[in-house]
């Protein structure tokens, strides 16, 4: 492989910056927590997918809320939530129905509910990453469509059966994407939200898959990825991260003692792109501008992590 050294650099300098301003916010320390000006002005995910925003909501709220659920409504409510994947759609479904389990799953109900709030004007999907939208089970309506994918999935097909014996990521990924609107970049974070439950326990470090931007932000750093394929290229970031970060005097700081994941990994390769559009707007892609300004936002986050990462 031939690496275009600038923009190598740069994804490491990208994954070390953004988690020490991570920090800063963390401890409470006053903005501007960087003098980088791309990093001031934009918003960037975090180097780890898990202290996102939405990936937090995920954990407090849908996985580990102190209620106790079945494997098969734990499943279920990770699968709808990331369809919708913004937390408004989901307090709203909680609110109209108490709770949100397998057993209480109404289409027509829950139908009703998310057609009045489009109807009052109001988002019900997350815009961060489009889900698709074509009409396979022939509604006109995409929430339509992701109500039936889901009666599909778990009360025609009994997915959950599958899921909770499945021994690696890679297998309930194959078993996910078999389904209707669901993707290969879909599917991956699927997989990797339900391995933040207690339901299954995969290894991380076995599997991962290239979504859309991070194969933009792969071709700008690689010239040639010689025989390697763009997996192949996450798992040598994730498995050199040590040296490179020490290569370039950068003192990365864990969550715990945990390096960045594959699928961290995979991401700052999607930030990386987005980030050089400002700072090497020279290397071309389908993309030219970033489309979200960074707004801060007053409130703290307690962050928490799966108990089983023993952070």
């Amino acid at each position: 492989m031939k690496k275009r050294q600038e923009v190598y650099d740069l994804y490491w300098y990208f994954a070390y910056e953004r988690q020490n301003i991570f920090f800063k916010k963390m401890n409470g320390e006053p903005s501007p927590w960087t003098n980088d000006p791309i990093l001031q002005e934009y918003k960037f995910c975090n180097s780890y997918r898990v202290n996102d925003r939405v990936s937090q909501y995920l954990l407090k709220n849908v996985i580990y809320n102190s209620k106790k659920y079945s494997d098969e409504d734990m499943l279920f409510r990770i699968v709808l939530f990331k369809l919708f994947n913004k937390e408004s759609t989901w307090e709203l479904l909680l609110n109209s129905f108490n709770d949100i389990t397998l057993k209480t799953f109404n289409v027509k109900e829950y139908s009703k509910v998310l057609e009045k709030s489009i109807s009052n004007g109001i988002k019900i999907y997350n815009d961060a990453y489009i889900s698709c939208a074509n009409k396979v089970f022939g509604y006109d309506r995409k929430h339509d469509n992701h109500l039936a994918l889901l009666k599909k999935m778990f009360i025609e097909d009994r997915i959950q059966d599958k899921i909770v014996n499945c021994k690696t990521m890679e297998e309930a990924f194959n078993i996910i994407k078999s389904h209707p609107l669901i993707g290969n970049f879909m599917a991956y974070q699927l997989v990797t939200d339900i391995n933040y439950s207690e339901v299954v326990n995969w290894k991380e470090d076995e599997f991962t898959v290239a979504g859309p931007g991070s194969l933009r932000g792969i071709k700008k750093c690689f010239i040639d990825k010689g025989n390697m394929n763009d997996e192949d290229i996450i798992r040598y970031m994730y498995e050199h991260q040590d040296e490179e970060f020490k290569r370039l005097n950068l003192k990365f700081k864990r969550i715990g003692n945990r390096p960045l994941q594959l699928i961290d990994c995979q991401n700052i390769f999607c930030e990386l792109d987005k980030y050089c559009r400002q700072a090497l707007p020279d290397l071309k892609s389908n993309r030219t501008k970033i489309k979200k300004k960074y707004i801060a936002k007053n409130e703290k986050i307690n962050y928490i992590y799966p108990p089983k990462w023993m952070i």
